[in-house]
């Protein structure tokens, strides 16, 4: 089974390429190697691999950012999704598209489901947004995938963030009005290397179980690594950032179950067995 993962230097790239390197040939592309902004050249690659899955996981993912590099933002998520969604089609690749709770406007109450309405209000949602749409009209055999709040060893995030300045700075405020799920990357690119296999074919959010604030989030990290920092609570508004943030963004898994699927481990285990990986805890 040949796969062909974009993103593949990412923090969730490289840990998909691990799930899938032990029973599967592998081409594992990063920016440097395959710019999916590029039609001819994603054509090229994806045609001379000749893939039976691509998982995509190459984006723009600077929140903030994209909302004053709408077009470079859009060029990546849509545009480029669009090619590699077209490419797979041509060779007849499934394609496995990774997504966002970004998608949502966060203003709900009650967990999200995969088919309800999306209203993204920021450009990196929308952007993303545009890429589910062209997954959706230009696949006959798509896996959407949205998925939150994510931290894995390769690379930055809030897990290792928390850490470097709890230990610089010793006092710390986070925000405890915004309310998700984290996601570990090496049970997302888990659960993928399970679902790609089937023809369970549709829209899926995979964040590990049970909800928290990033408050809550803060101070689990800090208990589990055995860190003492004077953590305060405090609101969204007292940090204000270019691009919104969802202030609720708690997704249901409502397709993992009905499609006889495993859920993701709640959050405090993954975080656990994070920290063990970065040898922050034994």
């Amino acid at each position: 089974m040949k796969v062909l993962i974009t993103g593949s230097h990412g923090q969730l790239g490289r840990d998909v390429v691990n799930a899938f390197s032990p029973t599967c040939t592998v081409f594992a592309f990063g920016r440097d190697e395959l710019d999916i902004a590029n039609t001819e050249q994603v054509n090229e690659k994806i045609s001379a691999v000749k893939p039976d899955i691509i998982i995509h996981c190459a984006a723009y993912t600077a929140v903030d950012l994209a909302e004053t590099e709408t077009d470079k933002a859009y060029q990546v998520n849509a545009i480029g999704t669009r090619n590699v969604t077209v490419a797979a089609e041509n060779v007849g690749a499934k394609i496995c598209y990774i997504s966002t709770d970004y998608v949502f406007d966060g203003k709900g109450t009650s967990p999200y489901k995969e088919y309800d309405s999306t209203n993204p209000q920021g450009v990196y949602g929308r952007s993303k947004w545009a890429g589910e749409q062209l997954v959706q009209s230009l696949s006959t055999k798509y896996f959407i995938v949205r998925t939150s709040w994510v931290f894995g060893k390769h690379g930055q995030n809030f897990v290792k963030t928390m850490l470097k300045f709890g230990r610089e700075k010793g006092s710390l405020k986070v925000v405890n009005d915004q309310i998700g799920s984290p996601t570990y990357t090496v049970d997302l690119a888990a659960f993928l290397s399970e679902l790609v296999f089937t023809e369970k074919y549709g829209i899926y959010h995979a964040s590990n179980s049970d909800i928290c604030s990033w408050f809550d989030f803060a101070k689990e990290i800090f208990t589990q690594a055995r860190v003492t920092v004077d953590l305060n609570p405090c609101k969204t508004e007292e940090f204000p950032r270019p691009a919104p943030r969802p202030a609720y963004s708690v997704m249901d898994h409502m397709a993992i179950r009905t499609n006889g699927f495993k859920d993701l481990p709640p959050w405090q285990d993954a975080l656990k067995r994070f920290l063990r990986e970065i040898g922050e805890i034994e």
